[in-house]
């Protein structure tokens, strides 16, 4: 439009009849040179403009993204329960079929929630009986019952000192005096004042129950028990590093696992280098679902290297998200890579706001999928009949998602949400399918990401390590405490266990301290 234009004005300047032949031609080649200009300026520009509306399309859905995940129900799982029906281009059929789907699922999700009643309190602990007469004089009335109301009560935990004693005796043979003193029990720090349980309640209040030691430190001060911030911060760091030949021994048997799921997540880490920075270090976990083995492990970087200790020689089955720094182990010869199919719904899950059809119709795919995995595990199935159930359900739906995602990729664009979640599935197909195979294998990564949220909790509350070592020594907790949680070991008491034993155990029976070999032991109580 500017071209045509400007040379219309540019023509009524000049008088054409009085020019030339070759004026003539001159001045029309330059014409269209300036056109050809013109005409190039208005395509960028409209190029332009279509970039800005790709944008604002695409902060407009990031807007919606973030306000349903801000003011929604937080869960993984599809639903709409304001949806009567769907898209009306849907086949008949299949729309009863996915409503089916949709009313079973919240269904389900419903009689999940019903209240178990009131909770039945255990009978190990201590009894506190007190009577309660009616007021008023008795004398003339006879008791015909009672009734019992128990009242879980908590008493705050207390110190005290542990005074030894130890009388030394002597021979009575002057020429040659021997003595001899009772010995001291094995403690972790000898020279020092804590006991061995003071440290375990230390660290597991720590890693645990997410207490920083500056807090710990102020319930020391409310029993006027004056302890300085860097004492305490050396008996938990000399705990720790009691635990490390354990720790060591883990990570030698994770290594031997033949089937681990890993995933990482952050950690902030004081720069020792750089005053008040911090550093972004990753904790690297990795679960065996067989066992119930876990184990951390902390690195300053999220490369792939940071694997190497672990997966350097893995061979079995590897359970990952899509990050790209495990391609490479994945395909390593004697490995079996899969995929997760909680990371494939959440990229669907996210295009509802781009493409709802497309995205639902996945969704409910999905939902499928998991249906079988939820009957398997109600029907208490073994490795073997679960196999058999996936072939038979699970497989079929995959083919045909599949098939309806190859038709559908090369109809979106590949950097919308629903094109970025197509692209995510299909370029992991193999990965995602191979959990049909065995029926040990998990759909799904999510019993690993369950292990690393007490450290979420703890980035909370203590915000950042002190230093990489400190980082290393959280790991380690973390792994044990997590140990403990698999195997439902109060962690406590295995850790007093452990503190006690470790410096005399033969190293050939270290493995009988983990967190379920105790648990084997059943020693009750330990105070």
């Amino acid at each position: 439009m500017y071209s045509m234009v400007y040379t219309y004005i540019y023509f009524m300047e000049i008088d054409l009849e009085n020019l030339s032949k070759q004026q003539l031609l001159a001045f029309i080649k330059k014409q269209s040179k300036t056109i050809s200009k013109h005409e190039k300026i208005n395509t960028k520009i409209e190029g332009e403009l279509e970039k800005e509306k790709e944008k604002t399309a695409e902060l407009e859905r990031l807007v919606k993204l973030l306000q349903r995940m801000k003011f929604s129900q937080s869960r993984e799982r599809f639903e709409d329960p304001n949806q009567t029906q769907l898209p009306l281009d849907v086949q008949p059929e299949v729309q009863e079929e996915q409503e089916e789907v949709i009313k079973q699922e919240i269904t389900y999700s419903r009689a999940k929630k019903k209240h178990p009643g009131r909770a039945k309190l255990p009978d190990h602990l201590p009894v506190e009986e007190i009577e309660i007469y009616p007021e008023g004089d008795l004398s003339d009335k006879v008791c015909i019952g009672k009734e019992t109301t128990d009242v879980l009560d908590y008493v705050p935990g207390y110190f005290k000192i542990k005074r030894y004693i130890r009388y030394k005796y002597a021979t009575k043979d002057k020429d040659n005096t021997q003595i001899s003193i009772g010995l001291l029990p094995e403690r972790i720090i000898d020279k020092g004042i804590p006991s061995n349980s003071l440290l375990a309640i230390l660290l597991v209040f720590k890693y645990c129950d997410h207490l920083p030691l500056y807090r710990q430190k102020q319930i020391f001060s409310r029993e006027n028990i004056d302890i300085a911030s860097s004492t305490i911060d050396g008996w938990a760091a000399q705990g720790m590093e009691a635990l490390k030949p354990l720790y060591e021994k883990l990570v030698i048997d994770i290594k031997n696992q033949g089937y681990l799921q890993v995933d990482e997540t952050t950690i902030k880490v004081l720069d020792e280098k750089k005053k008040d920075k911090s550093h972004l270090g990753f904790y690297w976990v990795y679960h065996a679902p067989i066992s119930k083995l876990v184990m951390f492990n902390y690195s300053p970087t999220r490369a792939s290297s940071a694997a190497l200790p672990v997966l350097k020689n893995f061979q079995g089955y590897l359970q990952t998200d899509g990050y790209s720094g495990y391609k490479a182990y994945g395909a390593k010869s004697g490995v079996t890579h899969l995929g997760c199919w909680a990371h494939a719904r959440r990229e669907f899950e996210r295009a509802l706001d781009n493409d709802k059809i497309k995205a639902q119709h996945v969704l409910v795919e999905i939902q499928k999928l998991y249906a079988v995995e939820r009957q398997a595990k109600e029907d208490n199935l073994n490795p073997q009949q679960i196999k058999e159930l996936r072939l038979q359900k699970s497989l079929p739906i995959i083919n045909e998602l599949g098939k309806y995602m190859v038709a559908q990729i090369n109809l979106t664009l590949p950097k919308s949400q629903i094109g970025k979640a197509f692209t995510y599935s299909q370029t992991r197909w193999d990965n995602l399918s191979a959990y049909l195979y065995d029926g040990n294998l998990q759909i799904d990564n999510n019993l690993v990401e369950n292990v690393i949220r007490p450290v979420a909790l703890g980035r909370k509350n203590y915000l950042f390590a002190g230093s990489h070592d400190a980082a290393q020594r959280a790991a380690m907790a973390y792994t044990f405490f997590a140990n403990c949680k698999k195997h439902d070991v109060n962690p406590y008491q295995w850790l007093k266990y452990v503190l006690e034993n470790i410096q005399s155990i033969n190293h050939k029976n270290i493995t009988d301290l983990y967190p379920h070999n105790y648990k084997k032991l059943n020693l009750g109580t330990v105070e």
